[in-house]
């Protein structure tokens, strides 16, 4: 003789009246219901789902109770399902199919998600960090095509926030409006001038007044290094040159057009090489945290996820 697993409809757990998620089963008790359909064993299709028989016959017998109707009767020979059963799982593959293709196609936005990367970043971290992480990110996403805006790190939170970039990174003192960050790295300013400057031969170090006094080759308003600069020396004087990136102020001041205030991560090759030379500076310390940032709220995910995790590595 069959013992069943009948549960009236009477005694459902679920009321009429609750949300629809309440009403119908999961898609793993569906998809279990399904594998019972077709090996006519509990058992058996406990076991191609990898859990065991007592979490099945659990997992059926609350989809009993949440529908109010026995779906399978069990014996010594098997499981087979009930009248109601059988149109029950007629139902849940039409269910099943259905997430099928929703699984399909939400993995088709994330492959189309994971196809590109766009990155913005002032330019000490473009010119000097980012090359190797993208190396680094290229190893482990060689199907990710990456594109790189430099800019200062007022066009890169523009570039974020008018959806152009996935993730930035910018050198200022504050996080700009609309944008959440985490710190990558902390940098250091330096005041370099080529060795003719007369800066060069000074016996003391240079104090903060009359750095702040001296027109100096310097980066465009809006720049971190600008803002760090101002912000330390409480004003600066009209510059003796405004360039637009890293590497031309540089190049102007190995030219020796002047002295200019630049990242130490810029300026290693050309200290070793005596074609810039430090100028200790008194008084007052030039350091900026490097961040990451992206839109608040929405923290990055895929190419861009990975781009950050290789930050911190």
């Amino acid at each position: 003789m069959s013992t069943t697993s009948a549960t009236p409809a009477e005694f459902s757990d679920t009321p009429p009246g609750a949300p629809l998620a309440h009403r119908v089963p999961d898609l793993g008790a569906l998809e279990l219901l399904l594998a019972v359909a077709r090996l006519g064993s509990l058992g058996r299709a406990a076991r191609e789902l990898g859990i065991t028989q007592p979490a099945a016959s659990s997992r059926v017998r609350s989809m009993e109770r949440q529908l109010g109707v026995a779906l399978v009767d069990r014996s010594p020979r098997g499981s087979r399902l009930t009248d109601a059963g059988a149109l029950v799982t007629d139902w849940a593959r039409r269910i099943v199919e259905a997430a099928e293709a929703f699984d399909a196609g939400a993995q088709a936005l994330r492959d189309r998600r994971d196809s590109r990367l766009r990155v913005a970043a002032s330019m000490t971290i473009a010119e000097y960090l980012l090359p190797g992480w993208l190396i680094a990110l290229r190893s482990a996403r060689p199907d990710t095509a990456v594109s790189l805006l430099a800019g200062n790190s007022t066009v890169v939170a523009e570039r974020l926030l008018s959806g152009e970039a996935d993730l930035g990174f910018v050198e200022g003192l504050t996080v700009p409006s609309g944008l959440d960050s985490a710190v990558i790295a902390h940098d250091r300013l330096i005041v370099v001038t080529a060795p003719g400057h007369a800066w060069a031969r000074r016996r003391k170090p240079l104090g903060a007044s009359e750095l702040a006094a001296t027109p100096l080759i310097l980066r465009e308003e809006g720049s971190g290094t600008r803002q760090v600069l101002d912000a330390a020396l409480g004003g600066l004087a009209r510059p003796l040159i405004e360039l637009s990136s890293t590497t031309a102020v540089k190049a102007s001041a190995v030219s020796g057009a002047g002295p200019a205030v630049l990242s130490e991560l810029a300026v290693g090759e050309e200290l070793a090489s005596r074609r810039l030379v430090e100028i200790p500076l008194a008084e007052v310390r030039l350091r900026r945290e490097l961040r990451a940032v992206w839109p608040t709220g929405h923290r990055p995910t895929g190419p861009a996820r990975d781009l950050l995790s290789l930050t911190r590595a």
